[in-house]
């Protein structure tokens, strides 16, 4: 199976010259492509793309963050991490995003339900299970589309709509598969970063229930290049993919919501330059 450099370039390409030109919220301009697909096995190493540098910092403390339940920058900010900084209110806050879909999302009764929790144990009691979701598409908590992100997120709204909207888990032979949906994809900037989120989660889940990492599925919606990251892409797609790198974790904590960022080891990384990228904001 190729590793998910060569379907990243693949799919980079893809876009590069058959994408469609589309507007968008940030007034930058897509090429624009529609349904892909990419798949990588665990088992062959660990989907860090290698044909430019990622900030692993940046990749491990937003999935602690989630995992977290938190809403708020300043966890971030603490650990050298701005990624969310252009969308926050001056107080750090971005409103119901991630964090809270995941651990408190409210029901109608009022109560809250963490998804996470309900996640682990339902692998760990009933793996063939086809309900092994966890979801951030909460439409009642979706940002007003008229509002800058600093407003939704000041009137109790998300500040920014959820781009991997669902996370379904299978089981099997042993192993933990995770197919992570995504509804809008920057693929220069985000994607890199949310398969390598998508696989720290699938690896420390699979530690918890005592099953071995499977494959990470990537079900991809409006696939898209920035039209300021055309060059950045042109650039990419004529770099040769290196060895994938190596995952190791240092122990096994009490529970998926207890990994600390030292409980991580990256081995074998070796890629090729950073390509710097401007944000569509």
């Amino acid at each position: 199976m190729p590793g998910l450099d060569q379907g990243y370039l693949a799919l980079l390409r893809d876009i590069l010259e058959t994408g469609v030109r589309k507007a968008d919220r940030t007034g930058t301009g897509t090429l624009s492509v529609f349904g892909r697909f990419l798949r990588h096995d665990l088992a062959q190493g660990f989907p860090l793309l290698t044909t430019k540098r990622l900030h692993v910092k940046s990749i491990l403390y937003e999935l602690l963050w989630f995992l977290r339940g938190d809403t708020n920058v300043r966890f971030l900010r603490e650990h050298g991490v701005s990624i969310w900084d252009e969308w926050a209110t001056p107080d750090g806050e971005l409103g119901p995003v991630y964090g809270a879909q995941w651990r408190r999302w409210r029901g109608a009764d009022g109560r809250e339900h963490d998804q996470v929790s309900a996640l682990v144990e339902g692998i760990k009691r009933k793996p063939d299970s086809r309900r092994h979701l966890i979801n951030a598409w909460n439409v009642a908590e979706l940002p007003d589309e008229a509002l800058a992100p600093e407003a939704n997120a000041a009137a109790g709204r998300m500040a920014l709509p959820p781009c991997h909207v669902m996370y379904q888990f299978y089981v099997a032979n042993g192993r933990l598969s995770c197919l992570m949906t995504m509804r809008s994809v920057d693929v220069f900037l985000g994607l890199p970063y949310n398969c390598a989120s998508t696989a720290f989660l699938t690896t420390m889940i699979a530690q918890q229930c005592e099953l071995q990492p499977g494959e990470v599925v990537f079900s991809l919606g409006d696939t898209h290049l920035y039209s300021n990251h055309l060059d950045q892409a042109r650039l990419q797609v004529t770099r040769e993919p290196r060895p994938a790198p190596r995952l190791a974790l240092l122990r096994k904590p009490a529970s998926v919501f207890d990994y600390q960022f030292e409980d991580f080891r990256i081995d074998d990384y070796d890629p090729h330059p950073h390509i710097a990228a401007p944000i569509a904001k």
